[in-house]
């Protein structure tokens, strides 16, 4: 069990490692040796988990989607809020994360990674949210969860790609909170509009309760109810 529990430590050692990395180079540019000494560990407990360079920058693409995690609202459209406000204020000091959004806009990564997957992720896991919010009529009849999701998705990897250009993502909650003020009157029924908190702060303060709790915010169980 200790052997274990060390192993996994390791893998998430070189996974923060490695999004670290990729983050600050790019995936081409990043060498195994760039993260093995930012990791500190030895070549072989790198390669013991991860066979090749794609093989764990497929690693850290694939983290991307538990670390938007949030926990469960009655109001649906205040859950997907959530998790944009959430996975900004994450993107300002969770390394892994980093690496994992820059993996995903990288045009460079080779076939063998998978960096279109978090947008699939994305929108798959958020058109079932979506569809709760439908269901339990939150929305208004015309929109279409599909089409609104993926416009949704691209709309945040734009922003945040911008906001990390212009300002290293200081305002990217600022951003978030624009988008939503111009996609909610769009989709959401009226009466719903004034109750749902977009403000700026809300991911900062959402993480600071989760902490307050004692939970695990990079742990928050993902499953829709």
């Amino acid at each position: 069990m200790a052997r274990q529990e060390r192993a996994i430590r390791t893998r998430r050692l070189i996974l923060e490692a490695a999004g670290a990395v990729f983050d600050e180079h790019g995936y081409t540019a990043t060498t195994i040796a760039m993260v093995l000494e930012r990791a500190e560990v030895t070549k072989g407990a790198l390669y013991f988990h991860f066979p090749s360079k794609e093989s764990l920058a497929q690693a850290v693409l694939d983290e991307q989607l538990p670390l938007g995690a949030v926990p469960a609202q009655s109001c649906k459209l205040q859950e997907l809020v959530d998790m944009t406000f959430v996975f900004g204020q994450r993107l300002l000091n969770n390394a892994l994360l980093k690496g994992s959004v820059r993996l995903a806009v990288d045009q460079a990564a080779p076939s063998g990674v998978d960096h279109a997957g978090p947008f699939r992720q994305w929108a798959d896991h958020l058109v079932v949210l979506l569809e709760q919010a439908r269901d339990q009529g939150e929305l208004l009849p015309t929109v279409d969860p599909r089409k609104t999701v993926e416009l949704l998705v691209g709309a945040f990897a734009g922003i945040q790609l911008m906001s990390r250009a212009l300002t290293d993502r200081s305002d990217l909650a600022e951003r978030i909170s624009v988008l939503w003020g111009h996609i909610l009157p769009s989709i959401a029924v009226p009466g719903l509009l004034i109750g749902i908190d977009r403000k700026p702060d809300r991911g900062e303060r959402i993480l600071a309760s989760l902490d307050e709790t004692g939970v695990d915010t990079t742990a928050v169980d993902l499953s829709l109810r």
